[in-house]
């Protein structure tokens, strides 16, 4: 019992040093479209403050000149009538990313489901290459999703200040959870994730 409890806490330290370095490391470079990954919205319809937070950063990877479109991805939440992406859309507009220069992904209701959507996108549009955007706690399990459909992408993480620390704790525990489900699906081969656990 003491040998497995040891094991686990070792794996639980890997993976807040492995959750924390990816949260660091910006390896965003020149590609074909940056892929912003969605988040709830508030009850009034507005963007809840993660899709804020990622919205208004990839803006700002665009200016910066690293691709010249970007997907938003998110459906449509319960008792939402508009999607996530949508909402995303507004706030890129609002930030002087031209309105053509972006792309909408409405049917995900997961990380997993975001990969696969922007990539069908991706493939219709023939890009092969992508610079993923999101938060700095989400940036580790988002990447790996992204290596398992196979969606070539660099990292663009939210600046991790961004987030105010009483709540980052919070998301890292949940991403914590998060990372064993993951993992639980991978070895046990199953089906594709419909909702957002985290």
């Amino acid at each position: 019992m003491g040998i497995s409890m040891a094991i686990w806490l070792s794996i639980i330290i890997f993976l807040v040093v492995t959750i924390w370095q990816y949260g660091d490391e910006i390896t965003a470079e020149p590609s074909d479209v940056i892929i912003v990954l969605g988040s709830g919205l508030r009850r009034d319809g507005r963007a809840g403050d993660a899709l804020w937070r990622r919205s208004l950063w990839g803006a700002e990877i665009y200016k910066q000149g690293y691709a010249d479109a970007i997907i938003c991805t998110g459906g449509i939440g319960g008792g939402q009538s508009r999607s996530e992406a949508a909402v995303c859309r507004l706030i890129l507009i609002e930030e002087g990313v031209p309105p053509e220069a972006i792309f909408i992904e409405e049917k995900s209701r997961s990380t997993e489901q975001n990969a696969i959507y922007a990539q069908e996108i991706m493939i219709e549009k023939g890009w092969t290459t992508s610079i993923v955007v999101t938060d700095s706690f989400h940036m580790r399990r988002a990447s790996w999703i992204f290596e398992r459909q196979a969606v070539a992408h660099s990292r663009a993480p939210v600046p991790r200040d961004w987030v105010a620390q009483r709540f980052f704790v919070q998301h890292l525990l949940r991403e914590l959870a998060a990372l064993h489900w993951e993992a639980f699906k991978t070895f046990f081969n199953l089906p594709i994730t419909n909702f957002e656990l985290s």
